[in-house]
C-alpha cells in the first residue's frame, strides 16, 4: 500500500470515528429499537424451544429419544407413545408433495417469463399469488368435498389399474381407493405449495440479465437451450430458495392436511392408506389429552417438528451459502 493509500485510509477511518462520536441521538434510538427488533427473534425461538422442552420433559423422561423417535404404539389408554408413525407421515406426505409441486411450479414460471404472451402475464402471475393468500382450511374443505371423491373414483382406480401392476413401484398404488390418505394429502399440499416456488422462481428468471439470453439466441440457441444451460442455471438459487419455503410450508401445514389424511398412527406401504402426521396429530388430539403423560406426549411431538424443521432449513441456507461462493463472475 502506498503512502497516499495509507493517508486516505487513516482520514476515511478518522472520519468515521468523528461521525461516530456526534451521533445523533435520534440515530442512537433508532439503532438500539432495530437491535431490540432483530434480537427478539433469537429471543422468541429460544423460548418457544424452552416451552417445548419443558412441556415435554415427563415425556422425555418416561420414553427417552431413540425409544420415542423408533416407536410405532400411540395409544393412549395404554399411555405407551411413540413418533414413528407420524414422522413417517410428515415424510412422505412432504416429499411427494415437493415430487409434484416443483416441476409443475417451475413450468408454470418458464412459461409465465418466456413463453406467454404479454397480456397473459400480468394475469396468470396475479393468479399465483392469489393461490398462495387462500386459507388452508378452504384448501381441506375444497379437498374433502370434491377432490376426494374425485380420487376414490377416477384417479385412483386408473392408477391402481395402471401403474400398480409394475413390480416394486405397483405396491405403492394397492390398497383400496378411498380419497381419504396419503396420496391426496400430498396432492392437496402440492397445490398450496406450487404458488411459492412458482412466484419466487418467476422472479429468480426475471433477474436473469437480457443480453446473457440474446448473446445465447445470436449463437443459435432454441428457447429449451436457453432455459435449460443459461436461465436456470443462473436462477439456481432463486429456485431452490422458493423450494426451502415451500418445504417449511408443507412441513408445518395442518388444517389441510387433516381433513384429507384421515388419524391413521400406522406405517404402511401403500401411499392409497390412511396415516398421520405430527400436526394433524397435534391438532386432532391436543385437547383430547386427558393424562399428564399424553399431553407431554404431544408437546414432544411438537418438539421433534420443531426440531426437524430447523435442522432441514438451516442445511439448505448452509447450501445457498456456499452455491453463492460459485456463482457466474464470482472468485
Amino acid at each position: 500500500m502506498s503512502t497516499m493509500e495509507r493517508e486516505a485510509a487513516g482520514l476515511a477511518i478518522s472520519v468515521r470515528k468523528a461521525r461516530y462520536h456526534r451521533r445523533n441521538p435520534l440515530d442512537i434510538l433508532f439503532s438500539a429499537v432495530t437491535a431490540l427488533a432483530a434480537l427478539s427473534v433469537v429471543a422468541i425461538t429460544f423460548g418457544i424451544l424452552y416451552i417445548l422442552l419443558k412441556e415435554s420433559w415427563p415425556a422425555i423422561q418416561k420414553f427417552g429419544v431413540l425409544k420415542f423417535v423408533t416407536g410405532t404404539d400411540w395409544d393412549p389408554v395404554a399411555e405407551s407413545f411413540g413418533a414413528a408413525t407420524n414422522l413417517f407421515g410428515t415424510a412422505v406426505t412432504t416429499a411427494l408433495s415437493l415430487l409434484i409441486a416443483i416441476p409443475v411450479a417451475i413450468g408454470i414460471a418458464i412459461f409465465v417469463t418466456e413463453i406467454a404472451p404479454d397480456f397473459l402475464k400480468g394475469p396468470i402471475g396475479a393468479a399465483i399469488e392469489l393461490l398462495a393468500a387462500i386459507p388452508s382450511i378452504i384448501y381441506g374443505m375444497w379437498g374433502l368435498f370434491t377432490l376426494a371423491p374425485l380420487m376414490a373414483s377416477h384417479i385412483e382406480p386408473a392408477l391402481m389399474n395402471s401403474v400398480g401392476r409394475l413390480p416394486l413401484i405397483g405396491r405403492l398404488f394397492q390398497g383400496t381407493p378411498m380419497g381419504i390418505d396419503m396420496f391426496t394429502a400430498s396432492l392437496i399440499l402440492a397445490i398450496m405449495i406450487i404458488p411459492f416456488t412458482a412466484s419466487i422462481s418467476r422472479d429468480a428468471f426475471n433477474l436473469t440479465p437480457s443480453i446473457v439470453k440474446e448473446s445465447a439466441y445470436a449463437v443459435g440457441a432454441t428457447k429449451w437451450e436457453v432455459m435449460k444451460n443459461v436461465v436456470i442455471p443462473y436462477s439456481r438459487l432463486g429456485i431452490f430458495g422458493g423450494v426451502a419455503l415451500s418445504l417449511g410450508r408443507a412441513l408445518g401445514e395442518t388444517m389441510a392436511v387433516a381433513f384429507v389424511l384421515g388419524n391413521n398412527h400406522q406405517i404402511t406401504a401403500s401411499l392409497f392408506d390412511a396415516a398421520a402426521t405430527i400436526t394433524v396429530t397435534l391438532a386432532n388430539e391436543f385437547t383430547e389429552a386427558s393424562s399428564k403423560l399424553y399431553l407431554s406426549s404431544l408437546f414432544y411431538l411438537a418438539l421433534l417438528l420443531f426440531v426437524l424443521s430447523f435442522i432441514i432449513l438451516a442445511g439448505a441456507k448452509i447450501f445457498l451459502i456456499r452455491s453463492q461462493k460459485k456463482l457466474p463472475g464470482e472468485a
